[in-house]
């Protein structure tokens, strides 16, 4: 029965009711003749009835309300496309309602919340987002750098549950579509498998930032610095809320070290209560912020409707006073509440290592103390080898180092048949390699078109993999057979039974390279 039904039959019956006892108990009687206590009951019972059913209809017209936003904004995502690079559909303005309140601007022009996406195929579902806001830098750009960092070490199921975003604040178009190539041209594999997105604004969604009012003693391009960079952080969070599950926000100029991603999965699952606002893996600024991506939207609005005011880490810090301080209670209270709703990681999973500021003359020495010292090779036990190697090392970074765990290998910039050789006395069954090149200070000196390779000690056995009816390896010198071969600076894989024992593996550079190569990992797996 419709709500309003039962409204008319309550109305009715009190109606009813309230006749039936006027007529029963007259005014002469009504001394004599007191009204009957059930009756009285009943018609208590009938008001409680209808105001009961007036809230419980305000209650539904809310719901209804609500549930055709949703279904509005539902439709709109669901016929997002992209195209040419373009999201269809203002995805930004139906996820915040209010933000023409905030930037009145928005009305001119229907695409101001339309964001740009020069990369990506739009991936969702994940459990990590991390949103890297970056511009145009006068002095030096990180970004290639940082992001080298965070994909360092990240396993296959890792890039498989990640998204990470590159958001160029930049309304030079130019300028955008350069940084979109060089992301491509750098990192090929993570563009198309779709774990790198690359996306900017609208050209319409940034203000006149000339009418700012001074405050704080900043001057007035360090006003309009920070109130843009509180747009941009907006704008990001609302692109990414839809993508997954837990959001960080990072800078394009930090390093993170390796196994940060497992880390950050490791202590949200440790937490004894979910009542948490933030956790932060940095102790600086804005760096190492972790969010549920449900709550972007609240935080974004928070944002918005104050981005001229205070720079972003202060507003930060405003949301937390507004959810849990008293204003009733002292200092030393809020202090307390407010560190139930931020948790903090120890040691700290980022650093920042630029120098230049993005506001243009400000240097940027802050260095997270929490962070420690960076990891610069990993080691392992690897079973005895006699190694050779026509690379000349750099210092002590020698191979043997490298090989028993100590150090890295750094070798200067490799020719054309230069190698590495890990040989065994007695052959041994290897199940599997991995060689990883480069670390988190010099991730560019990689071993480039460079093959492993493996030397069988059963001469039969290589013949028939590589010259039989239906070869599957390819032969090299000196009895070699190719199983592999490095593809981002990392090379791994399995070793097939048939080729077992295995009598020594090589590495073997094929074209002359300007970088030094350097190995931070060598795993050979018994």
């Amino acid at each position: 029965m419709r709500l309003t039904h039962v409204k008319s039959v309550c109305f009715l019956a009190c109606i009813v009711l309230s006749l039936t006892w006027l007529t029963v108990y007259n005014g002469n009687d009504e001394a004599a003749h007191p009204p009957h206590p059930e009756i009285i009951h009943l018609y208590e019972r009938l008001l409680a009835a209808e105001v009961k059913g007036e809230l419980v209809s305000r209650e539904l017209s809310s719901v209804l309300k609500n549930l055709r936003n949703l279904t509005r904004i539902a439709a709109n995502n669901i016929s997002t496309n992209f195209t040419d690079g373009q999201i269809k559909g203002s995805l930004l303005s139906s996820r915040l309602p209010n933000a023409n309140l905030y930037l009145p601007h928005l009305r001119d022009k229907t695409d101001s919340l339309t964001p740009n996406v020069v990369l990506g195929h739009g991936r969702i579902g994940v459990s990590l987002v991390l949103g890297i806001p970056t511009v145009k830098r006068q002095k030096q750009s990180y970004l290639v750098n940082t992001l080298h960092s965070l994909l360092f070490d990240l396993s296959p199921s890792e890039r498989n549950d990640t998204v990470i975003i590159v958001f160029v604040a930049e309304m030079d178009i130019e300028y955008v579509k350069s940084v979109g190539e060089l992301i491509k041209k750098n990192f090929p594999r993570d563009v198309h498998s779709g774990l790198l997105e690359v996306v900017s604004p609208s050209q319409n969604f940034y203000p006149n930032f000339s009418r700012l009012r001074e405050t704080f003693g900043d001057s007035k391009e360090r006003v309009k610095w920070r109130t843009k960079q509180n747009l941009d952080y907006s704008f990001l969070m609302l692109y990414a809320q839809s993508k997954g599950i837990y959001y960080v926000q990072l800078e394009d100029d930090i390093v993170a070290k390796p196994g940060y991603s497992e880390a950050m999965k490791t202590y949200v699952r440790s937490l004894a209560s979910d009542d948490w606002m933030f956790l932060e893996f940095s102790q600086l600024g804005f760096i190492g912020k972790m969010f549920r991506a449900r709550d972007l939207p609240m935080i974004a609005e928070f944002f918005l409707m104050f981005h001229r005011d205070k720079p972003i880490d202060w507003l930060l810090d405003h949301i937390l006073w507004v959810k849990a301080c008293n204003p009733e209670k002292d200092d030393t209270d809020c202090k307390k509440q407010k560190g139930l709703l931020k948790l903090r990681y120890k040691p700290s999973l980022f650093q920042h290592v630029g120098l230049h500021s993005s506001l243009p003359g400000k240097l940027q020495q802050l260095k997270d103390k929490d962070f420690g010292k960076a990891v610069l090779f990993t080691a392992h036990s690897n079973p005895q080898a006699e190694l050779s190697s026509s690379l000349e090392p750099y210092q002590r970074h020698t191979l043997e180092r490298a090989y028993l765990g100590e150090d890295f290998f750094w070798g200067l910039a490799p020719n054309a048949g230069d190698f590495i050789l890990f040989s065994f006395p007695v052959p041994r069954t290897i199940t599997g390699y991995r060689f990883r090149s480069g670390n988190l200070e010099t991730n560019r000196d990689w071993f480039y078109n460079t093959t492993v390779e493996v030397l069988p000690s059963d001469a039969s056995v290589r013949d028939t993999l590589v010259n039989g009816p239906s070869p599957q390896y390819k032969g090299s010198h000196g009895g070699f057979i190719v199983i592999g071969s490095f593809v981002d600076g990392l090379a791994e894989g399995e070793i097939d039974r048939r080729i077992q024992p295995i009598a020594a593996i090589r590495l073997l550079v094929h074209s002359s390279s300007d970088l030094w190569v350097l190995l931070s990992e060598i795993f050979i797996k018994v």
